[in-house]
């Protein structure tokens, strides 16, 4: 016991260092965190491929889970307010018609450009709209508010059915659709999944619905490749269903993101099909990309002739196989009701009413 809670006071003092170490970013005009930081010197800039210097979404976007957590173990309410301060601003600024662009200028604080994905560069940003609510024990109305009001947007600009029925989103630039949608978009039959019960009650059938097609369509990504795994990209034009058309995008290094939509899927609805479709994953990892020291992406997931990339990517162990685990583990174990994953799949407590107000009455007590 005694080595468990020095273990907790070690892991929760490097947190809290590294986090108040991640606060120079901030030092921005409009609060919005620079993308890369010295973290000796504290000074930050944007990275050099970023337009006109600016910050994205899915990172500035990505910071409330955890930055709330730190403040809940601290008890020091800058890294709530810092990311509070982000909120306030793209609560303020004008959103084409509703979406939330890729680039964000830290400087001025207007986005740079109007390319819309909820694949890479947007992606977790939408997740951490729901999770922040779920994880307040559904007391964060703004969060709340603010994940609906991008859900609408998204289906009434991005979502789309292709001939042959199946349910996908496409990226948005400027107005002009581009019918694409990345591995990396596929969290997304998750998302919408675990945001189902908190809308507006006659919609949850709904969004239950397009949580399974937005899955499925995944499913079929993988179902589609001669190696049962699915690439970096797939389109809908040219003829072409969930199937990459450029070469560029016949990879698979080793994502997780369908298999987090299976799992959290499982977890909603008990369709024994989404624990087949996991199966069928593992033993294509097994089959196509497992090596003498472990596991590695591949560079066609259209050749049965394995072409391997050699390297074993950080969130393999982090979500590909912790979601696989889950997939076919009891509810009760790291049961959503008291946990929300962060975009990396890290557990982080809900964090109770009852706690809360148990901190209240306990504070007044010592007071009086």
């Amino acid at each position: 016991m005694l080595s468990f809670v020095f273990s907790f006071q070690l892991f929760r003092s490097k947190a809290l260092e590294l986090g108040e170490k991640l606060l120079p970013a901030f030092n921005t005009p409009t609060g919005i965190p620079r993308g890369v930081i010295n973290l000796g010197s504290g000074t930050s800039w944007s990275w050099g491929w970023a337009s006109a210097g600016s910050s994205i979404l899915a990172e500035f976007g990505t910071l409330h889970l955890e930055f709330v957590h730190l403040t809940e173990l601290s008890n020091n309410p800058v890294f709530k307010e810092k990311v509070m301060s982000i909120r306030k601003l793209l609560n303020k600024i004008e959103k084409p018609h509703g979406l939330y662009p890729n680039f964000l200028s830290p400087v001025s604080g207007n986005w740079v450009q109007h390319h819309v994905s909820i694949g890479g560069l947007g992606d977790s940003f939408y997740e951490y709209l729901i999770k922040s609510y779920l994880m307040s024990d559904k007391t964060d109305e703004e969060a709340k508010k603010m994940y609906y009001s991008a859900l609408e947007a998204i289906e009434a600009n991005l979502v789309q059915k292709s001939p042959g029925g199946l349910t996908y989103m496409a990226e948005w630039r400027g107005g002009i659709l581009d019918h694409k949608m990345g591995h990396l978009a596929c969290f997304s039959g998750g998302m919408i999944g675990i945001g189902a019960d908190d809308g507006a009650p006659e919609k949850r059938q709904h969004y239950l619905d397009l949580a399974a097609e937005i899955t499925h369509t995944c499913h079929e990504s993988y179902t589609r490749t001669t190696t049962r795994l699915g690439p970096e990209a797939f389109r809908f034009d040219s003829g072409a269903e969930a199937t990459a058309t450029r070469l560029s995008d016949r990879y698979y290094i080793l994502r997780p993101e369908v298999i987090e939509s299976y799992m959290y899927m499982w977890r909603l609805t008990h369709d024994p099909k989404y624990r087949d479709w996991g199966w069928e994953a593992v033993e294509a990892l097994e089959q196509h990309c497992r090596v003498e020291s472990g596991f590695s992406g591949i560079r066609d997931v259209y050749t049965m002739t394995a072409s391997h990339d050699n390297m074993q990517q950080s969130f393999f162990l982090s979500e590909t196989l912790k979601y696989l685990y889950l997939l076919f583990s009891d509810d009760d174990l790291l049961s959503l009701e008291d946990w929300v994953f962060n975009t990396e799949a890290h557990p982080l407590p809900i964090i109770r009413k009852s706690c809360l107000q148990d901190e209240v009455t306990e504070e007044k007590t010592v007071s009086e």
